[in-house]
């Protein structure tokens, strides 16, 4: 009798465990989004009043446009963050996505200008990543021992992330075609596909990267101006030489906010690609590293999130989602340091946009309702191992008495 009422109580203590953290959202990863945020709001309005005054007459109409794009993109950050993220695993809701993704892309070809709709305000593409990084997991997850095959796993995989591909190259947006290649062959990676499989993965992405590249005039310019600038700096493109000058002038604690003189004058597009030198010049490399720390933080939680989520579609889309805000982060800081070719990459959460502000937000919301899943049972003293390696210093522990009862 007593050794079943202990059973019993332990079965209710792992059940009220596993209860309240299905109502726990990650609250150092809600931190870091909001902290991101306001520093968001405080820089477009740094690097768009100049603008929004010369072409609306007021130094608030840019400003007024990203706070409300802001507030939808929260609105779809909270919806997601409460909904169960393992309803996105019904095939018609990802087929549903990827088909519409599809539609809206060729109709950009046809009726859209400047890579996006409605004279290049939204564009489709930054929704693309979005929406392959879902349809990936859940064609994955479903999967997983054909994975290793290559007609029935590699071959499918190849032509749908082709086609996505493909039809935003055509736009022509090379970059966020490049991103998306990259975060389709991480997740294949993440699947546990044959390394034979990767490499030819990796290879195939190459060689139509090369293709591309010798394609477009644009492409084959910003590969040797990189290679340019990997010699000599002081040869790189324009953007960047003009990037390092707002550093230089920055220092190490910056001109001061809203005090950078290449916004007004020398630095292209301040306001999206060059957000980061404007940071540089105006806060400096303190303040360029504190933005760092916080996507670092950032991008923690979220590999803590794919890790202790249990099942593999969980793991697969918070790993992807992960990947993609550190790729985005990785491609803008490198190309305004010159350590990487140039791309039109936005810094999530702080570039002024409002496609990739909102898709963004609403993959760090559905990250949220994953952290709000995490079913992992931990289990009481009872049932704890007779040796207990503590990760803190590694050292291995007796159970105490009332642990051995």
């Amino acid at each position: 009798m007593i050794a079943t009422g202990t059973s019993e109580q332990t079965v209710q203590s792992q059940q009220g465990r596993i209860k309240g953290r299905t109502t726990q959202v990650d609250w150092i990863l809600a931190m870091m989004t909001a902290i991101l945020l306001v520093f968001g709001i405080m820089m477009v309005f740094s690097t768009t009043f100049d603008l929004s005054y010369n072409w609306h007459g007021s130094r608030f109409v840019m400003l007024n446009k990203h706070l409300w794009h802001l507030l939808f993109g929260i609105g779809a950050l909270v919806c997601c963050a409460l909904l169960d993220y393992r309803n996105l695993r019904i095939p018609i809701v990802a087929i549903g996505m990827g088909m519409g993704t599809i539609i809206v892309l060729v109709l950009v070809l046809i009726i859209g200008t400047d890579r996006g709709l409605v004279a290049g305000s939204y564009q489709p593409s930054e929704l693309a990543k979005l929406v392959t990084i879902l349809y990936l997991a859940v064609w994955m997850s479903s999967k997983q021992d054909k994975l290793k095959d290559f007609w029935n796993g590699i071959a499918p995989f190849a032509i749908l992330v082709g086609i996505v591909a493909t039809l935003i190259i055509l736009q022509p947006d090379i970059s966020a075609a490049a991103t998306v290649i990259v975060i389709a062959v991480l997740m294949l990676f993440l699947a546990g596909a044959a390394i034979v499989h990767l490499a030819g993965a990796l290879v195939i992405a190459l060689s139509v990267g090369y293709l591309v590249i010798n394609f477009y005039p644009t492409g084959q310019q910003r590969i040797a101006e990189y290679l340019a600038g990997l010699r000599d700096i002081t040869e790189g493109s324009w953007h960047v030489r003009q990037a390092i000058v707002a550093f230089v002038d920055g220092g190490i604690f910056g001109v001061g906010l809203g005090k950078s003189a290449g916004k007004f004058s020398y630095l292209p597009v301040p306001h999206t690609d060059s957000v980061f030198a404007v940071i540089g010049e105006e806060l400096g490399l303190i303040g360029s590293l504190i933005v760092v720390v916080l996507f670092v933080v950032l991008c923690w939680r979220g590999v803590l999130i794919a890790v202790r989520v249990q099942d593999s579609f969980g793991k697969l889309l918070a790993g992807g989602l992960t990947g993609w805000i550190a790729i985005e982060v990785i491609v803008n800081i490198g190309v305004i340091l010159g350590v990487l070719p140039f791309a039109g990459n936005a810094l999530p959460l702080i570039s002024y946009g409002g496609s990739s502000l909102v898709v963004t937000l609403t993959g760090v919301g559905i990250l949220m309702s994953i952290s709000r899943y995490d079913l992992e049972i931990r289990p009481d003293r009872e049932s704890r191992a007779i040796i207990d390696l503590r990760w803190w210093n590694r050292r291995a522990r007796l159970p105490s008495n009332g642990s051995r009862r």
